[in-house]
Parts: structure tokens; sequence; C-alpha cells
């Protein structure tokens, strides 16, 4: 059994717990404690924590795990009617690999319970295994990462910069797209962007995402599996003055992004990396994990396309294109529909509705073909 390898919390943490009021998160999450472990029967998420860092080649204070803890136990949950688990950590293996295969079999593990896997720590090239828990499950993934970077490095690259390499290429292969949020281009080479033009993968460079976060959320909302890396934060927001970079996201942009992430129904994994600083990083990792978990309280289960009378649909005529739009009457959210083409991998049927903003319908009746939309059709042909 892989839960087995999960190292419970330390004792001082459970101690601390008992001096919280009971009404905060603390007391309503189910703990892995040395003496027993969570029932999952009904759990809807598991948090872990992930003390492998050899990706950065860095050492992190196992002690910033138990400030994360305490300070995220002390927060006071919303009306949250889904059941919440803390299964402790996965050391550090024998080699990084170790820690990868652990971190994939634990994830598939938990998916195949239908439980929701929260990672937290550990350096971004942990997405990697949380990528790779799909592996098993027969679908086409939609990978977002909150990054400053595209981490497609290739000459001298190590794991937590050049991990979306070995995502593109490793068989088996099943990325259907790639959407990075926040990219900073002074960061990134001329050779990663082109990359990611060529394989039609989505970009969005901070400003403008910070100044219209609502473009975000129907990436987010497309999204299987979305990480975060805690670089992308402004460092006097992070608290993170070690590394320091002056631009980034703001503590509220990052927790906002994370709503929109918990609120989305077809997201089912979520890691957030790049948190090794201790007590100065705890507060923000809690907060939006807590945004998360607000917004995965909200989720309206309107994917995957069930009856179509909760629907508007609106055909848009361009050219010789016709481009089928559709608006949720519960949460007015917008949809746009993509034929199959000739592409007959049964993986990707899933994807016949791409999340959209009404902006798209509005620049569609003007003649404009929605990016988004045209990109989706020559991934599909690729």
């Amino acid at each position: 059994m892989v839960f087995e390898f999960l190292v419970p919390i330390e004792d001082k943490v459970f101690e601390f717990v008992s001096s919280l009021s009971s009404q905060t998160i603390g007391k309503k999450i189910a703990l892995h404690t040395c003496d027993e472990f969570p029932n999952l029967d009904n759990t809807s998420i598991a948090l872990i924590t992930v003390n492998e860092y050899r990706g950065a080649e860095l050492e992190n204070d196992t002690n910033s795990f138990n400030d994360f803890r305490k300070y995220f136990y002390a927060l006071y949950p919303g009306n949250w009617k889904f059941a919440l688990a803390d299964l402790g950590t996965i050391q550090a293996g024998a080699s990084l690999e170790d820690t990868y295969f652990l971190v994939k079999s634990i994830c598939e593990e938990l998916h195949r319970k239908n439980i929701f896997p929260i990672i937290i720590g550990g350096t971004q090239d942990l997405t990697y295994p949380m990528y790779r828990a799909y592996d098993n499950l027969d679908q086409m993934v939609n990978l977002v990462a909150v990054d400053s970077k595209f981490d497609f490095a290739k000459e001298n690259g190590l794991p937590f910069n050049s991990y979306l390499s070995s995502i593109v290429v490793e068989e088996p292969n099943n990325l259907f797209n790639f959407a990075n949020l926040g990219y900073q281009t002074y960061f990134n080479s001329q050779e990663e962007i082109d990359l990611v033009e060529k394989l039609f993968f989505e970009a969005y460079r901070l400003g403008e995402v910070s100044n219209n976060l609502a473009i975000a959320e129907p990436v987010l909302r497309d999204a299987d599996l979305v990480t975060f890396d805690l670089m992308s934060v402004e460092f006097s927001h992070s608290g993170n003055f070690q590394t320091f970079n002056p631009n980034g996201f703001s503590g509220k942009e990052i927790c906002a992004l994370a709503r929109y992430t918990g609120i989305s129904d077809k997201v089912s994994s979520f890691g957030i990396f790049n948190f090794h600083n201790s007590i100065k990083e705890v507060s923000l990792a809690s907060q939006i994990i807590w945004y998360f978990l607000e917004g995965y309280c909200f989720r309206s289960n309107e994917y995957p396309f069930g009856g179509k009378e909760n629907f508007l649909k609106y055909i848009v005529l361009i050219e010789e294109e016709e481009l089928i739009f559709y608006k949720s009457n519960k949460t007015g959210r917008w949809w746009i529909e993509i034929p199959f083409l000739t592409n007959n991998n049964n993986k990707i049927k899933r994807n016949t509705l791409l999340p959209c903003t009404h902006d798209d319908y509005l620049a569609a009746c003007e003649q404009e073909m929605p990016e988004r939309w045209w990109k989706a059709q020559r991934r599909n042909l690729l």
C-alpha cells in the first residue's frame, strides 16, 4: 500500500491542534498521526507535503512544513461540505526518481479513490510525477502552470526548470494542452517562447493576466492539473527576499487564481511548489489553499457537458466557419464547441467543448476567430 510511505505529522503539531478553537480547520481536518491513518472512505481532498528539493539542488528546513500546518490549521473554514484530510509528508527517497515514483503512485491511488490530491512543497519539477499519475487513467491531460518561466530549459537544465521538456517528449504522451499564466519574458529564451507557439500551447504574460484576471478563468476551467510556482509571486508579497524579484503576482491575485482553480469542475489535482523559505511563505501558501478550497466548495458540476436544457446556444458565422457557443443559465459561463476533425484518439473526446469568455463570443460576432479555439483545432491535428 503506497500510503505506508507517508510520514505522519509531528507530535508537536498535533499538540498545537489541541489548543485551537473548535471552529478552526485543525479541528475539522482528519490527521495522519503516529497512532492513526485517516479513513479515506468519505474523504474528498487530501493534503500532502513533499520534502524534496534536489530538483533545484536545494535543501529544505523541514520546520517549514510544521509552520505551514500550524498556520493553515488555525484558519477558519468557510461553509464547506466536504471532508478534508492531511496525509502527512513524503520524505525524499534514495534518489530523485524514487521520490517521483512515490508522488506518482500516491496521486494515482488517490485519483482512483476519487480523492483530490493537493501537493505542497518541493520544487516545480514535482509537476512531472503529478502529470504521470494520469498515465493509467485513460485520459488526455491539460496542464496549467502559474509560473514566471516555461521550464523547457535544455542546456544545463536542472529538473526544476526543464521538467516540461520531459512531459512533452517522453512516452506515454498524454498531454493535450499546456498553458502558462504569468510568464515574464526576460526569464525565458526566445527558443522557449517559439516552442510554445509551435506546439500551439497557450502563454499569458504577467501584465496581461494582472490587468484582467478574468482571462485566466476559462484556461483554469479547462485544466486537469494546475501547479503554482511561488516564485511567480512578487516577493514583497511572498516574503522571499533571498532571491528577490520585484515583479510577480500580488497576494490578492494569486489567491484569486487559486479560487478559479478550485471552482473548476474539471481540475483534479493541484500543486504549490518552490515553498522552501520557512516561516516567510507559510501564510501565503496557507491562504492560497484556503481560497482553492473555497472555490472547490462552489463547484457547479457543469463539466463534462450535461443536459443542454440548462444552456443557451449561440451560432456565429465567420466566413465559411460556423462557431457554436453555449452559455450556462446557472453560472453565466461560456463554452465554444470544437468539432472532432480527423483525430480518432478516443481520449480527446472530452475536449469537444472549450471554455471561453463572453468577450470571445463578442469578438466572434465582429468576425474575429477566438485564439484559444484556433489553437485547440491545430493541436487536434498534430
